[in-house]
C-alpha cells in the first residue's frame, strides 16, 4: 500500500515540474524595415538643359523683316540668330570669308562667283532665297516715266560689275542703249555701241543709289536697297526688270557660309535649320505681304 502511494505522488511530482518548467524565450520581434535610401542622381542621369548655338548671318540694309520670323522660328530649335546688317555689297563676304560672320545672305550667284574669284573666298551658298528685281527710279522733281529721260540726263547704277553689266542690259531693254551683241558675259560701259538717248552714267555703290537720286534724273535700285532707302518699287518705280526668262537662274538670291564649316557636320546641320525656316510657307508669305513683289520667293 505504501509503495502505491509512494508511486502516485512521484507521478504528481513530475506532472507539476513539467507544468512549471521554463518556456524558450520567443524571438524578439523584428525591427521595421528601414525605407530604402533614394537612388543617388548622377550628373549623367540628370536632365540637362537645352544645348543652345550662336551664330551671326550678315545683311545688307535695315530692312530685313523675314530675316525677324527666321530669328524668332530658329529659336525654338536652339538656334541663337544675331543680324548683323552691312551699308554695302562687298564686305559681308569678306566678314564671311574672315570668320567674323558665320553666314550671309544679301547676293546672287553671279555677284558670289565674281566676288569669290576676285578675292580667293572660299565661300559657297547653300541655299536659295528669292529673286530681286532691278528697278528703275525717278527723281519727281525732274521726270515722270521713262520717255521723259533726254539726252545730257543721268542715271545712277550700281558700281560692282555684276549689277553694273545687270543694269546696263535693264537700260538696254528700256530701249535707252545698246550693248555690243558679240558680249555675251557681263557687259560694261566700254560695251555700249550706241546710246539711243544720249544718257550720262553714273556708277555707285548700290547702297548709295538712293541718296544719289535726287541729283540725277534716275537711279537703278535692286529692291532690297529701295526698301532699306522707303522707296517702294511696285509704286514709286517707272520701271520693273523682266525676271520671268530662263538667264534669271544665276540672279537668285542666296545663303552662303564658308566652305570648311559646310563640310563640317555639326555647323551644317545648323544651317539646315535655318534654311529649313528661310524656305518655309510662313517665310514665303511674308516676303509676298511685306515686300510687295520685289523680293520673289525661288523655292
Amino acid at each position: 500500500m505504501k509503495k502505491i502511494i509512494v508511486f502516485v505522488l512521484v507521478a504528481l511530482l513530475a506532472l507539476t515540474l513539467a507544468a512549471c518548467g521554463e518556456t524558450a524565450p520567443s524571438p524578439a520581434p523584428a525591427a521595421p524595415a528601414a525605407p530604402p535610401a533614394a537612388a543617388e542622381t548622377t550628373p549623367a542621369e540628370a536632365p540637362a538643359e537645352e544645348e543652345r548655338h550662336a551664330l551671326r548671318v550678315g545683311l545688307v540694309g535695315a530692312f530685313n523683316v523675314h530675316w525677324d520670323v527666321i530669328q524668332e522660328m530658329v529659336a525654338e530649335e536652339g538656334i541663337d540668330l544675331e543680324l548683323v546688317f552691312f551699308s554695302d555689297f562687298m564686305t559681308p563676304n569678306l566678314a564671311l570669308d574672315g570668320g567674323d560672320i558665320d553666314l550671309n545672305a544679301f547676293q546672287h550667284k553671279m555677284f558670289l562667283t565674281a566676288d569669290s574669284e576676285a578675292n580667293g573666298y572660299e565661300i559657297e551658298y547653300i541655299a536659295e532665297t528669292f529673286i530681286v528685281p532691278l528697278n528703275l527710279f525717278n527723281n519727281p522733281d525732274r521726270i515722270s516715266s521713262v520717255e521723259d529721260i533726254q539726252d545730257g540726263h543721268t542715271i545712277a547704277i550700281p558700281s560692282d560689275p555684276t549689277n553694273s553689266g545687270r543694269a546696263l542690259r535693264f537700260l538696254e531693254s528700256a530701249g535707252l542703249l545698246v550693248i555690243d551683241p558679240a558680249v555675251t558675259g557681263i557687259p560694261t560701259v566700254l560695251d555700249i555701241t550706241e546710246r539711243i538717248v544720249d544718257i550720262q552714267i553714273l556708277e555707285a555703290e548700290s547702297g548709295m543709289l538712293a541718296n544719289i537720286l535726287p541729283d540725277v534724273e534716275a537711279a537703278v535700285i535692286n529692291g532690297q536697297n529701295a526698301f532699306s532707302a522707303g522707296l517702294n518699287p511696285e509704286v514709286d518705280s517707272i520701271l520693273r526688270e523682266d525676271i520671268s526668262g530662263d538667264n534669271m537662274a544665276h540672279l537668285v538670291n542666296i545663303i552662303v557660309a564658308r566652305t570648311v564649316d559646310v563640310e563640317d557636320p555639326i555647323r551644317s546641320a545648323l544651317f539646315e535649320i535655318i534654311v529649313r525656316a528661310h524656305q518655309s510657307e510662313t517665310v514665303r508669305q511674308v516676303l509676298l505681304d511685306e515686300y510687295q513683289g520685289a523680293f520673289i520667293p525661288a523655292w
